[in-house]
């Protein structure tokens, strides 16, 4: 289980914008669509695909990742290559609008749900691993995508990615993914129940009808001591919680701070002296800080509470943020984005297993669905005021002044995120 989750998180390239990216220039030159169009239909595509990501939540919690993971990857392929049919401005935005939901925010939504259900007690250390699938994809398919358009074009390169995606997913979806523990007679963390395998006569059933399938003792001592452990909150519930908001305004600053720094990193960075050779090179830097973090926070956040170790990411950010605006000389533009790599790190597997770890199991999907989307929101809108900055003030002080007064209050604001309690929601 462990192992698709972190192949899914993988292959959301396709629609992650560091895959993306490499198709820019040749997409452009071929199809003669201004640069501008470009980045309108790729933003307008993130916030619709931003905002279905609370129904596909919902849909994972109510049939279960076994069966929608093929359906996602299937449509993820199709929008592959449907990009490789392109002719005009249109289909880009239909393109791009199913590539950005299905890949960047779906897949990436169905292995935090696959972790949440098959973990507990190592939920962090496990969301950790899954998440250096998205590491690797950062250091991996950037470089494969440059081979392929070298050797076949661009078309034939989107072909190829969704060929991959429905080989790497849905044949393992369908015959190794299994959605819960509970049903194989297993609890969360590979545990066993130890009750015997035989059927439970009816009358010891509370609450079961009689048509329904009848667990096995295994299944129900699992059952059991799986709502003693854990108490749900449903969406409504968790979003009448002020630490939900709390948290959500970590990972809205993560994103809206972090894809405006990364999509204008080179022009940023040359401000200070730094080359578009140097700057290009400081993402592979990001990567191995992020990975390395990603790792760490899995193992924090099974020993202490989330809202710590988010804290910490907001550190990161401000210190690689004073940084940026008083950079000493170019050198210190690893330092700037392995800071960065840090504080990133930590979202991916901290802030992917929190809202599981404050609100419950059992609608895990619909909440993670709600986050994302807040994510993805924020993420869309990044890059337009570190834009304006530099087209009214001719350099990017003012944005990066105001971008640091974000991870300053969304920092302050996560201290104060304890765990809600049951019917307590405050």
């Amino acid at each position: 289980m462990l192992g698709i989750a972190a192949a899914t998180t993988f292959m959301s390239a396709p629609g992650q914008s560091f895959s993306v990216a490499a198709f820019v220039d040749p997409m452009l030159s071929d199809l003669k669509i201004q640069r501008t169009n470009y980045s309108l239909a790729y933003m307008v595509a993130t916030l619709i695909g931003g905002c279905a990501l609370p129904f596909v939540g919902r849909l994972v919690d109510r049939i279960g990742a076994r069966i929608v993971l093929p359906i996602v990857a299937l449509g993820l392929s199709a929008a592959c290559a449907w990009m490789s049919q392109l002719t005009g401005a249109v289909g880009l935005y239909v393109g791009f609008t199913m590539i950005r939901c299905l890949g960047q925010g779906s897949l990436t939504l169905i292995a935090n749900w696959i972790i949440g259900e098959w973990f507990h007690v190592f939920r962090g250390r496990a969301a950790g691993i899954c998440a250096v699938g998205g590491t690797l994809s950062v250091f991996v398919v950037p470089q494969v995508n440059n081979l392929l358009i070298d050797a076949y074009g661009w078309r034939d390169t989107w072909m190829i990615l969704g060929a991959t995606v429905s080989v790497c997913l849905v044949l393992p979806a369908i015959f190794l993914l299994r959605d819960r523990p509970e049903p194989l007679g297993l609890l969360p963390d590979w545990k066993f129940a130890d009750l015997e395998d035989r059927e439970l006569p009816e009358d010891e059933l509370p609450g079961v009808e009689s048509s329904a399938v009848q667990p096995t003792g295994k299944q129900l001592k699992a059952e059991l001591e799986l709502a003693e452990l854990e108490n749900s909150f449903t969406v409504s519930e968790a979003l009448r919680c002020s630490a939900f908001w709390k948290v959500a305004s970590v990972v809205a600053t993560v994103s809206l701070v972090g894809t405006g720094l990364i999509f204008h990193q080179v022009s940023i960075l040359a401000e200070s002296g730094v080359s578009r050779e140097t700057a290009l090179t400081c993402l592979g830097v990001q990567a191995c800080a992020a990975t390395f973090s990603t790792l760490l926070a899995g193992y924090l956040i099974d020993r202490m509470e989330a809202r710590y170790v988010l804290a910490f990411s907001m550190l990161f950010e401000i210190m690689a943020l004073l940084l940026l605006l008083f950079l000493p000389s170019p050198r210190w533009a690893f330092v700037y984005s392995a800071l960065l790599g840090l504080h990133g790190g930590i979202i991916r597997s901290a802030g992917s297993m929190v809202w599981i770890n404050y609100f419950g199991r059992r609608f895990q999907g619909s909440i993670q669905g709600v986050s994302m989307s807040i994510m993805v929101l924020a993420a869309a809108f990044g890059p337009v005021p570190v834009a304006l900055s530099a087209d009214y003030t001719g350099n990017y002080r003012a944005v990066l002044m105001l971008f640091l007064t974000l991870p300053t209050a969304a920092g302050i604001a996560v201290l104060s995120a304890a765990p809600p309690k049951r019917n307590t929601v405050v």
